[in-house]
């Protein structure tokens, strides 16, 4: 993601003068680094636990709740520790770069479900916001970094998923009236009335039926030598085609363009991901144990925090416990302080932490007395 998003940004910058834009306020380091800082905030298991914490925040009084992508604003904002103790010290212009959804929640009413800061950060929000020309406008490195992460995404997700013969590629390209058929009715079922908004249905499957037919795969994959170079050679230029779709558009603030049909393929590529994995029944049982992970992980942590008879600090790392208020907390603020670190301590564990933290806790398997010391 990184790669490609400064891969954009270089290209834009060459491209500039021949434009006839004199000026571009555009930086490739920046957006680099906020590619780079992207998927911080992103807790175990994706969505459905960013889903579950939300639900989880707002119950126990954080009105503000989950977002991966406000996590991590925050986690560079405050929580990680560079040459200072709070935060990593980034310029404004790298903060404003990181943030897709430059609002806090509830703020922007066309967009409820996402936010890009909690109001704990908002200081530093406002502060950041200072270099944007309007409320709710990305910068252009912020831009970058969201077609960056729309890129990558949709092309190695399929291209994992191809190789481990979960989207059939070859046959969506060879079985047009079958396979692709079945696959369209579900996808613009399923995404009735929430189309992008400057395309339809007839649009978008032109746009794909284009990109399937152009596409040199026929049968499924396999892991010989000869697969690999093949199928690199279709995810190459394919990346390079959405690099080069991204124009920048003089006018009193210049804007982020990026051509219709590369948007549409984009969202198609998307939709193939959702239609083979994420709506698979196998993934929706393995989704229903993960919710479980993270409702017992939080419930376990906040019942030590609050307990007002046997509260246990030392259930947590002391890297946690050291921000911690006097156990059990006297005041709303405090008891809202500890969900917030608790929600901090949850998403910042990798998928196996959070497997292994959840089996010592419920006894299945207790596993090491070092569990902390690599933490």
């Amino acid at each position: 993601m990184a790669q490609v998003g400064r891969r954009i940004a270089e290209k834009l910058l060459r491209e500039a003068p021949k434009t006839g834009t004199t000026h571009v306020d555009l930086d490739a380091d920046v957006v680099e680094a906020a590619c780079l800082a992207h998927d911080l905030g992103h807790p175990p298991f994706g969505h459905i636990a960013e889903k579950e914490l939300d639900e989880l925040a707002r119950k126990h009084g954080l009105n503000d709740g989950f977002e991966g992508n406000a996590q991590s604003f925050r986690i560079v904002s405050k929580l990680s520790m560079g040459s200072t103790d709070t935060g990593l010290n980034l310029t404004c212009a790298t903060l404003n770069a990181i943030l897709k959804y430059p609002w806090l929640r509830g703020e922007n009413t066309d967009l409820q479900d996402k936010w890009g800061a909690y109001e704990s950060e908002r200081e530093v929000f406002e502060w950041v916001r200072q270099l944007s020309p309007a409320r709710f406008v990305k910068s252009l490195e912020a831009e970058l970094m969201d077609w960056s992460d729309d890129v990558t995404y949709s092309v190695h997700d399929v291209d994992d998923f191809f190789r481990a013969g979960v989207i059939p590629i070859d046959r969506l390209v060879v079985d047009a009236d079958g396979e692709r058929e079945r696959f369209y009715a579900e996808v613009f079922g399923r995404r009735k009335g929430k189309l992008p908004k400057d395309m339809d249905e007839k649009y978008l499957r032109g746009a794909f039926d284009a990109l399937l037919n152009r596409l040199p795969i026929r049968k499924a994959y396999a892991p010989t030598q000869k697969e690999r170079v093949r199928l690199r050679s279709v995810t190459s230029p394919l990346i390079g085609s959405f690099v080069n779709a991204v124009e920048i558009r003089a006018s009193s603030f210049p804007g982020i363009y990026i051509h219709e049909k590369r948007r549409a393929e984009i969202f198609m590529l998307k939709q193939l991901t959702w239609h083979y994995v994420i709506k698979n029944p196998a993934l929706a049982t393995q989704q229903h144990g993960q919710t479980s992970i993270i409702r017992s992980l939080f419930s376990a942590f906040y019942k030590a925090a609050t307990s007002k008879s046997h509260p246990n600090p030392d259930l947590f790392p002391i890297s946690i416990r050291e921000l911690l208020p006097s156990l059990p907390p006297k005041s709303e603020d405090e008891q809202k302080q500890i969900v917030r670190l608790i929600l901090d301590f949850i998403s910042s564990l990798t998928e196996e932490q959070a497997v292994s933290m959840c089996h010592r806790m419920t006894g299945i398997a207790l596993g090491s007395s070092l569990f902390y010391k690599v933490r």
